[in-house]
């Protein structure tokens, strides 16, 4: 658990209420990592919904042939920077990572469990609600950085 105050730092959680926030911060915890760690890889089942508080965090997507396996090539999609949320999967079905995320430097991440803010939602209309428009406007920016890169990959 985390002290509810570290969660009004995030503008992510703004318009939620001290009762609301009080429940996120029972599902969170801090934890640190190394330079090169991954904080989870495509495919995985989400279940948490990290905040980079400190550090940095790339995002890869691996793609591998259906027929050989083994040739596969792994493109950089984005970074993450301290006060981003990484591993939004956690609140869109079906609930596994699309992306790996690895630590580019040595970081702080504020980790929230995916199961217990699931239900949360569930229960209460208003949380749901904030962490979703939340959430689709994070994917959409990064949806766009992505249609960037491709664009320029192809110029």
């Amino acid at each position: 658990m985390i002290s509810p105050e570290l969660l009004r730092r995030y503008p992510f959680f703004s318009h939620l209420s001290s009762a609301h926030l009080k429940a996120i911060a029972m599902l969170a915890d801090e934890a640190a990592y190394e330079t090169g760690h991954t904080l989870f890889e495509i495919g995985q089942p989400a279940e948490t919904l990290c905040f980079l508080m400190e550090g940095g965090v790339d995002l890869h997507y691996l793609v591998t042939d259906v027929n050989d396996p083994r040739l596969h090539r792994d493109f950089f999609v984005g970074q993450v920077n301290p006060g981003e949320p990484v591993g939004i999967s956690a609140l869109i079905q079906p609930y596994c990572f699309t992306a790996t995320a690895i630590t580019n430097a040595p970081s702080r991440v504020l980790e929230i469990e995916a199961v217990g803010l699931r239900q949360l939602c569930d229960a209460d209309a208003e949380v749901a609600a904030v962490l979703m428009r939340h959430i689709a406007q994070v994917a959409m920016s990064r949806l766009h950085e992505t249609r960037i890169q491709l664009v320029a990959a192809r110029a």
